[in-house]
């Protein structure tokens, strides 16, 4: 069996963005996040809109860290290898919170559409554009009256010389299948991109001028989304996805890369990198064994056991009574060996991976891989 995925040791890092004419360097005083789930370190549980309990956050925080995996996250072991310090969520007032690196917007169930009445998440990309404007305008009014809270704020320039990062789009898809066809959701995906370009142009109102977009994954190939639309063998492609899905996430992923590519057109001074996170996870989930991982689909946490280890009634460490039966969704001994943690969400194992390709620059436009100016000591 080829080895185990491991952490990579922490490191300094200057990254460079090339945008589509020249060449820019510069460091990365701030960060500010953009998202769903994917992304969300604490926002989604601070809201009070839902509860984690364990084992969310085992394999590394001991306990549930508001994160909808078994540990760290992709933007997690980013800011690690920039040496920043994890992002806390905006709404995660108690205790010693800091936001002088930054501040988290993104929620679990967050959409770029505002949210219909079913929504999960109320925190839809408007939403947490305009949690930032009011996040800016009360950290530049208290530091105005001193340096008393200098430690725990960003300064004015943060905001111009931060990187703002986004990772959404994928509730937009997921929950449009459940009551559109597939020619319907594709006609959606225009109208989507429109809602998240007038938040860019917001955001670049405020300052922003370093935008780093993540594009979707592979929806169909999420234990949830088979066990939902996979009941055909003849919607499954050759890895076991459904292929709606799949063809879904391309669309809206060639589309928001040519956004991004007339948005750095149309904002000359500012910095787009379209990290294809699709590629990235297609690869994994195709080549698992090569990585380490023995289940590219099946659930770790869950219920009802072999192939998808999932169950719609029963959450990730929740206890339900099916059919008469009280019935516990509880975790599997390894989760290193499992892609996908909960049925939506990677383990963290599968979230490193995925961040060393990030870090590879291989998969960006534009890319970095020629201009990094270390050697990362990946292990992948």
């Amino acid at each position: 069996m080829a080895p185990k995925p491991y952490i990579f040791l922490k490191i300094a890092l200057l990254f460079i963005f090339l945008p589509l004419t020249t060449s820019i360097h510069f460091k990365l005083p701030a960060i500010f996040n953009f998202g769903d789930s994917n992304s969300d370190t604490g926002e989604l549980v601070a809201a009070g809109v839902y509860s984690l309990e364990p084992p969310y956050g085992r394999s590394y925080f001991t306990k549930p860290s508001g994160r909808y995996c078994d540990g760290r996250l992709i933007i997690d072991f980013l800011l690690e290898a920039m040496d920043l310090p994890f992002l806390n969520a905006y709404l995660d007032s108690i205790g010693r919170t800091s936001f002088r690196k930054g501040c988290n917007f993104a929620a679990a169930g967050s959409t770029i559409e505002p949210p219909t009445a079913r929504a999960v998440s109320p925190f839809s990309f408007r939403v947490q554009v305009a949690q930032f404007i009011r996040f800016k305008l009360q950290v530049l009014r208290l530091m105005a009256k001193g340096k008393k809270l200098h430690k725990y704020l960003p300064d004015e320039d943060y905001f111009q010389n931060g990187l703002y990062m986004f990772d959404i789009g994928q509730n937009d898809l997921a929950g449009a299948f459940y009551s559109k066809t597939i020619d319907q959701i594709l006609a959606l995906i225009p109208l989507i991109l429109t809602e998240f370009e007038t938040g860019i142009k917001t955001l670049y109102d405020q300052g922003a001028r370093n935008f780093w977009v993540h594009n979707t994954g592979p929806l169909g190939c999420l234990a949830q989304n088979v066990a939902k639309f996979g009941t055909d063998p003849s919607s499954l492609d050759e890895l076991g996805c459904v292929s709606k899905h799949n063809q879904a996430a391309k669309v809206f992923n060639l589309q928001l890369h040519t956004l991004c590519k007339k948005l750095q057109g149309r904002y000359a001074d500012s910095n787009f990198t379209y990290v294809d996170i699709y590629t990235i996870k297609w690869n994994l989930i195709a080549n698992y064994s090569k990585f380490g991982f023995e289940q590219p689909i099946m659930v770790c946490c869950g219920y009802g056991g072999p192939p998808l280890n999932y169950d719609s009634r029963i959450g990730c460490g929740k206890t339900e009574v099916l059919n008469g039966t009280t019935m516990t969704a509880k975790a599997c001994s390894d989760s290193s060996e499992y892609v996908n943690w909960d049925g939506i969400h990677y383990s963290e194992a599968a979230n490193q991976y995925v961040s060393s390709q990030i870090l590879t620059g291989k998969y960006s436009d534009p890319p970095f891989s020629d201009k990094m100016p270390f050697l990362l000591g990946l292990k992948f």
